[in-house]
């Protein structure tokens, strides 16, 4: 893991959670659209820099799809295994210019950037959020609270 992503793990684990279950979907969807733009970008000029890209995202938006949205029907990923994993995909993605030998261009900063990125999101996403309980509970506090008022 590079120095950089550690030390953005490090520090966005004392934080306070502040990004909800919905904004995490939409850095997630956003993610993997530079990926794919960027794989477009690339494909001339570095073509290994370009297929490394379209993997990385391929690879967020296969979570993202498999993940349990806020409010949504249950999915094969819980929205707690998706921060995990997460952290998995940033660690691959910093690590995708040392497996595609492009680590002494330019185009390396994207990967790097980007799994910087993903682990500040995934450091200060509230995985724990109510609005992604599907066991009714939040549904039942609710109703409670309509009741009582």
């Amino acid at each position: 893991m590079p120095l950089a992503q550690k030390a953005v793990q490090l520090a966005t684990n004392r934080l306070p959670k502040v990004i909800s279950p919905r904004t995490h979907f939409v850095v997630d969807y956003l993610v993997a659209g530079v990926f794919v733009a960027s794989a477009a970008g690339l494909w001339r000029q570095n073509r290994k820099a370009a297929i490394g890209a379209l993997m990385c995202g391929a690879a967020d938006l296969l979570v993202v799809s498999l993940t349990t949205r806020p409010g949504g029907a249950r999915r094969a990923i819980s929205f707690r295994t998706h921060g995990t994993l997460d952290m998995g995909l940033a660690a691959m993605t910093a690590m995708m210019p040392e497996f595609m030998r492009v680590a002494d261009t330019p185009q390396s900063r994207l990967f790097l950037g980007q799994s910087v990125l993903m682990t500040a999101v995934a450091g200060l996403t509230d995985f724990d959020a109510d609005e992604m309980r599907t066991d009714g509970t939040r549904e039942r506090r609710v109703a409670r609270a309509g009741r009582v008022a």
